[in-house]
């Protein structure tokens, strides 16, 4: 079980993350790459929901809290202190409610979504039957924002209520005596699980081989009895990374041994380090081989003198044969040369340490820091994995220290700086990582809904900012995703129009956001003159056979077919009525498409015309047989739509009639 709660087990001076932290796998345009560190993720995907599932301890309350979800409609606010895992218990109470209702037929369509805690975004909520929403309000700390998010509260759980959905809201701790009266009696409280159960069952998933005895120490008991779940998960965690380097010993005492030290002692071993290494250069290579950990020693030997000319330290005057040599300065700064020349320090989770030190008590460097991972995240000596780890090890410590405008400044550059047709893959690692963030994914939600509303942006950046939305928010945020990529779609270039395809075939996926996307592109057509027509060819492919769901939604098509109906006939029309009459002639189910497009002319005469010459040419003597009489259908309800216009026409014109007249 995990928690989201900022805490420490460490001492006073701060918090220090000295995990290994979990598996996550960023994407990117035509590649895919494992980043081994990762924020902890604001929204938790199905496959990763059952990895939890596997690991979750429930606390003590959580049978009450799952008997009060289970009637549809329901909502369920969760009062838990901070590091009991409550966040987890709130994605497990709905992960297990989609489960009793079928696990391995959970649809794709079935929603499991969190909400924003305030009301900025331009999506609507529009829950169906089934589905569920998570809304962490754990984050807030002022009782004016709570003010806020419980009115907006109200608003949703009675939108919940209506259509039969499930909510599960997780209440910030101290604010008590801000609740709501009336949320009152939808709220349970939790308490915490047993810490040593916590611990033992992430053991036993990554198949460690151990005793309970080996779990009794004294030291161990204590940490599990006070420590947040966030940090026994990431205790066991290191005992696995110990096993897995095959550096710390083959025995389990000497893993948990490492681990041990690792969470309780790192921040004070980095602490007296730095107090004894006086000089720039050997602190500049002590921050070196913390970011750059586990690349070739050339690569960090440059990335050292990179980053001394960043924060401008004058070179020695003698000649390199003069000084001490780099593998001597390595090794008393502790960092250990591996038999394929790649550097790690000796003590397990030290980098971490490093790292967060740094950024923590030099804040003045901040800047150059930036600059300086700007240009050496792109040295030659680095594999992609190299270049991405250090991209995400930059990333966690500028979140960290409330920065994620540093690490959006890089997503920036890499994008613009990028050749060729492919994305930078450290551009896309720096965005996916600062949306997974759980404090600040929203900052960069909101930032990529500015770039891709603004004025020229550059087609690597298009691209990365494209990616990002078909990986990462296309399957945490889809309906933002959609939005952002509707404005890049809408520009020139090539980086468009991928845009556009990746835009298509989000909405193709089931028929919710195809629903949406119709909607906008026909609210856009109307209300925005000058771009109607990238709009209206927009609507016009996503109205194609070969992009709407299965089944296809009748109601929808119609409404999109009656916006592009109504404008003059163009080429536009040809394509999208081709592909149906194709459709038709291949599957019977499809002929019911015939009467709907029809329809959605609304007998107009310019409209019916040009159908007519679309089928006619469609089912010409040069094309096969079979198709004679899926036109011939269509050609009928094209005739029975002009005769109906023509009768009302002559009812409407012909005055009031006699009894007589009307026999």
């Amino acid at each position: 079980m995990t928690e989201q709660d900022r805490a420490t087990v460490n001492d006073p001076r701060g918090p220090v993350n000295n995990g290994e932290g979990h598996q996550y796998v960023f994407y990117g345009v035509g590649a895919d790459w494992m980043i081994r560190k990762g924020v902890e993720s604001l929204r938790i995907p199905r496959e990763d929901r059952v990895r939890l599932a596997d690991r979750f301890v429930r606390p003590v309350g959580y049978r009450i809290a799952a008997g009060c979800l289970e009637k549809p409609g329901s909502v369920v606010l969760l009062e838990a202190a901070p590091g009991s895992g409550r966040r987890a218990a709130a994605i497990m109470l709905l992960h297990e409610l989609g489960e009793d209702a079928g696990a391995e037929e959970e649809q794709e369509e079935d929603r499991f979504e969190e909400l924003p805690a305030a009301d900025k975004d331009e999506a609507t909520l529009a829950p169906g039957e089934g589905d569920r929403f998570l809304l962490d309000l754990s984050g807030i700390a002022d009782e004016e924002a709570y003010a806020k998010a419980q009115r907006l509260l109200v608003v949703r759980r009675s939108q919940v209520q209506e259509a039969g959905a499930h909510m599960v809201v997780v209440l910030p701790s101290g604010m008590e005596h801000a609740h709501a009266p009336e949320l009152e009696p939808h709220t349970v409280a939790l308490g915490r699980p047993r810490g040593i159960a916590v611990v033992t069952r992430y053991l036993r998933m990554d198949r460690m081989a151990f005793h309970s005895t080996d779990l009794g120490s004294y030291d161990l008991q204590r940490l599990c009895e006070r420590s947040p779940m966030r940090e026994l998960a990431r205790l066991a965690g290191l005992v696995r990374s110990a096993r897995d380097s095959g550096r710390f010993g083959v025995d389990f005492a000497g893993w948990l041994d490492q681990a041990m030290h690792a969470v309780t002692d790192r921040a004070g071993e980095v602490g007296r380090q730095v107090a004894t290494v006086r000089t720039a250069p050997e602190r500049a290579l002590l921050l070196a081989a913390a970011v750059f950990e586990e690349a070739r020693a050339d690569t960090v030997y440059e990335a050292w003198h990179g980053l001394m000319r960043t924060v401008r330290h004058e070179e020695e005057t003698t000649t390199e044969l003069a000084r001490t040599d780099f593998g001597e300065r390595l090794a008393t700064l502790g960092i250990e040369r591996d038999l394929e020349g790649r550097l790690h320090f000796g003590r397990l989770a030290y980098a971490d340490a490093v790292r967060t030190y740094f950024w923590a008590n030099f804040p003045g460097t901040r800047d150059d820091l930036r600059n300086w991972i700007g240009r050496a995240a792109g040295l030659r000596g680095l594999t992609t994995d190299d270049r991405v780890n250090v991209v995400v090890r930059f990333g966690e410590r500028s979140l960290a220290v409330g920065r994620p405008d540093h690490l959006f400044d890089l997503v920036v550059r890499w994008a613009d700086h990028a050749t060729g047709a492919s994305c930078d893959p450290r551009a896309v690692a720096a965005l996916e990582l600062g949306l997974s963030h759980e404090r600040f994914g929203g900052w960069f939600r909101r930032r990529m809904y500015e770039c891709a509303r603004s004025g020229p942006l550059s087609d690597g950046l298009v691209r990365v900012l494209t990616a990002a939305c078909l990986q990462s928010l296309g399957a945490t945020h889809p309906d933002q995703a959609m939005v952002r990529l509707h404005y890049l779609a809408v520009r020139k270039g090539e980086a468009a129009r991928g845009a556009r395809e990746v835009l298509l075939d989000l909405a193709g996926r089931d028929r919710r956001p195809y629903r949406l996307l119709i909607d906008r592109l026909r609210d856009r057509t109307r209300r925005e003159p000058r771009g109607a027509e990238l709009h209206l060819q927009l609507l016009a492919e996503l109205l194609r056979s070969d992009r709407a769901p299965e089944p296809p939604p009748w109601p929808d098509l119609f409404l999109g077919w009656e916006t592009v109906f109504s404008q003059p006939p163009t080429e536009l029309w040809n394509l999208l009525v081709i592909s149906w009459l194709n459709a038709a002639a291949g599957d019977s189910t499809r002929e019911m498409a015939l009467g709907v497009m029809v329809g959605a002319t609304h007998g107009r005469t310019a409209a019916l015309h040009r159908l007519y010459a679309i089928a006619c040419d469609w089912a010409g003597p040069r094309h096969h047989p079979s198709r004679a009489a899926v036109a011939a259908l269509f050609w009928q309800h094209i005739d029975n739509a002009q005769y109906v216009r023509t009768e009302s026409a002559k009812r409407a014109g012909a005055g009031p009639r006699t009894t007589e007249e009307a026999r």
